[in-house]
């Protein structure tokens, strides 16, 4: 009768942990069909209004004039052409860059040239802008003697930069991932490394380096506060529009400067929601046809593209000096010559590597050519960090980080701003980590395929692809208004709990799946149920994947500002905050305003910079301790 009673209990126990695990898992999918929701619900009337067509192909964005426009051409070209910017340098440097750590570098400094690729995607984007802000942007006004450097050429760079990690990383995975009999074949009928790299690892690679690219891209077109600081914000199109030095305005930065200021309800508010939609799309497509890239890497699913693949490749190689001459004529327009002729070197450079010179020579200016861009991007990474310590240190006193803000921030500490940092990251965390454990079990130990387990994948895959902005959009539709919590500190973890739920599911379903069959059986055969044995024999040992997860879900909540800039932040506070609806200070958000607003706030605002980089690269530098040690101790 006992025992009766305990298998009784013990199957109650199991079917209420199944559902509440199941629930878990779908909240992505419910998260992600809220946001669509409330975007389509607040951008209706611009819709139903001017109409779809005229606000999507509209010439002119002055919502403020009178008649007021909402043309939304000049925001989709000034998205389109920094993203085209920024990939034709991305693209070359973080495939040349992947294949030299993949493929190229000494032995046993991968793992330390991975964690500089690490360290570069996580600096916040703040201090990017910061730095494009103050730096890049004089260097263009210089250098190309031009009257203001916050330029089309700027937002590129920058994003340029900030889309390298996810192309080097996913570019270095797939290209890692060639096997090594391929190679091994290559070499023993006489082929050169080069050869092989060129002819058999790049293609059996090319659509994980292709879904890169499409990632990056993603990154780029979704990148807010970085393109809000140095491109401008002119709403035009340049003219002509091969003019890279024309300011400019994306979709991302639209939003971000006029949000805040826009009246409720009003027809300007909708036009937002209305941008807000446009880039969802946007970048909702171009996430799509990465992860259909990467979840068909196999040669055998992509068979069918294989004659266009080599079709193109042949055209781009057989024809790369007409394609120079084509490029240079584009770039006519432009105010700097030296440009262009530039352009017309590297691509005639490029076509004798390929088409001319001895295979000797070739390899030996490809492999110079992969350290060269493993340089450039390490240079880029230590400017950055060089120019955020040399100009903040100064400012590091302890009574700038004990102190409360004075003088607009010219003056005083920065205290509200690291508590209130701490609270989002940390309120942040304990709503996202229950949610994303128990759905990472469910899909990892439970789930048996199916129409609902694919709704949740890809719930959790567009919440992963969602744009920071849009996130902060949503949070103050649904959160702030809807739900009528206020701008609030409560507003604010709840959004950032959203944005790293799938950072935090992801890194633990990978964990709970790296466990081996053979614990779940022996503890199965034992007689423990299949809740006893993923508590007691299976979570255990995903500790440290899960742990990864949560650390670098703190520091991507720790450095983001979009998000919270309409749901939690503002500029200034004399006290701590006492309670969870009430507003809060936020390193990120600080340093934008100090760096945007506040004349004479220089350097505070490298100081700021210099304590949140620190906090977010000091997790990121955690999680790769606890991979390399959990590495060290596996043995199955």
């Amino acid at each position: 009768m006992e025992g009766a009673r305990r298998g009784k209990r013990n199957r109650l126990l199991e079917f209420l942990v199944e559902r509440a695990l199941f629930a878990s898992a779908l909240f992505s999918a419910v998260a992600v069909a809220f946001i669509i929701l409330f975007l389509f619900r607040e951008s209706l009337p611009i819709f139903l209004g001017p109409g779809l067509l005229d606000f999507v192909l509209g010439a002119a964005w002055n919502p403020v004039g009178s008649p007021p426009l909402f043309g939304a051409l000049p925001l989709v070209a000034g998205t389109a052409l920094v993203t085209l910017g920024a990939m034709v340098f991305a693209i070359p440097l973080g495939v040349a860059t992947a294949v030299f750590v993949s493929e190229l570098s000494p032995k046993g400094w991968k793992p330390l040239l991975k964690l500089c690729v690490e360290i570069l995607a996580g600096v916040p984007s703040v201090v990017y802008g910061l730095f494009g802000l103050v730096v890049l942007t004089d260097w263009i006004r210089v250098s190309f003697a031009v009257p203001t450097g916050e330029s089309w050429l700027a937002g590129s760079v920058l994003l340029g930069v900030m889309s390298l990690p996810t192309i080097i990383s996913v570019s270095e995975d797939a290209i890692s991932s060639v096997l090594r009999e391929h190679k091994e074949a290559s070499l023993s009928l006489g082929a050169t490394k080069w050869q092989t790299i060129w002819r058999v690892v790049l293609p059996s690679a090319r659509s994980g380096i292709t879904a890169a690219v499409v990632l990056g891209m993603g990154r780029a077109i979704g990148e807010t506060m970085a393109v809000m600081m140095v491109t401008g914000n002119a709403a035009v199109i340049p003219s002509p529009i091969t003019n890279v030095f024309s300011p400019v305005r994306t979709i991302t930065g639209t939003l971000g400067i006029e949000m805040g200021e826009v009246a409720f309800g009003s027809m300007h508010y909708s036009a937002l929601f209305g941008l807000a939609v446009l880039l969802f799309v946007i970048v909702l497509v171009v996430n799509s046809a990465a992860l259909f890239l990467l979840r068909h890497r196999q040669a055998g699913a992509f068979g069918a593209g294989r004659g266009m693949v080599s079709r193109a490749k042949s055209f781009l190689s057989g024809n790369m000096v007409l394609l120079a001459g084509l490029a240079v004529v584009a770039l006519a327009g432009m105010s700097s010559r030296a440009l262009a002729a530039s352009l017309l070197v590297a691509f005639a450079l490029l076509y004798l590597l390929l088409t001319r010179l001895r295979r000797q020579w070739t390899e030996k200016i490809a492999f110079g050519a992969m350290g060269a861009s493993f340089l450039l991007v390490a240079c880029a990474l230590a400017v950055i960090i060089y120019y955020v310590f040399s100009n903040g240190l100064p400012a590091i006193t302890p009574e700038f980080l004990s102190g409360f803000p004075g003088n607009s921030g010219r003056a005083g500490g920065i205290l509200p701003a690291i508590i209130g940092t701490v609270y989002l990251v940390a309120g942040a965390i304990a709503i996202a980590l229950p949610l994303g454990v128990g759905a990472a079990v469910y899909l990892a130990e439970y789930s048996r395929g199916g129409r609902i387990v694919s709704v949740v994948r890809a719930g959790i895959d567009n919440l992963n692809g969602v744009p920071s902005i849009v996130f902060g959009l949503f949070g103050f539709a649904f959160l702030v208004i809807f739900l009528k919590l206020g701008v609030s500190l409560l507003a604010g973890q709840l959004t950032l709990a959203l944005m790293v739920l799938p950072t935090i599911i992801r890194t633990s379903e990978e964990a709970i799946k790296s466990v081996p069959n053979s614990f779940r059986e022996g503890s199965l055969a034992l007689g423990a149920t299949k809740w006893q044995t993923v508590w007691r024999v299976v979570l255990p040992p995903s500790v440290p994947g899960i742990l990864t997860g949560v650390i670098l879900g703190m520091g991507r909540a720790a450095g983001e500002t979009a998000p919270i800039m309409f749901t939690a932040a503002v500029f200034s506070q004399r006290a701590l905050p006492s309670s969870e609806l009430e507003p809060v200070m936020a390193l990120p958000y600080h340093i934008y305003l100090l760096a945007t607003s506040v004349p004479g706030a220089a350097g505070n605002a490298y100081g700021a910079a210099l304590v949140l980089l620190v906090l977010v690269l000091g997790m990121y530098g955690f999680t790769a301790l606890i991979r390399a040690g959990f590495s060290g101790r596996r043995n199955w």
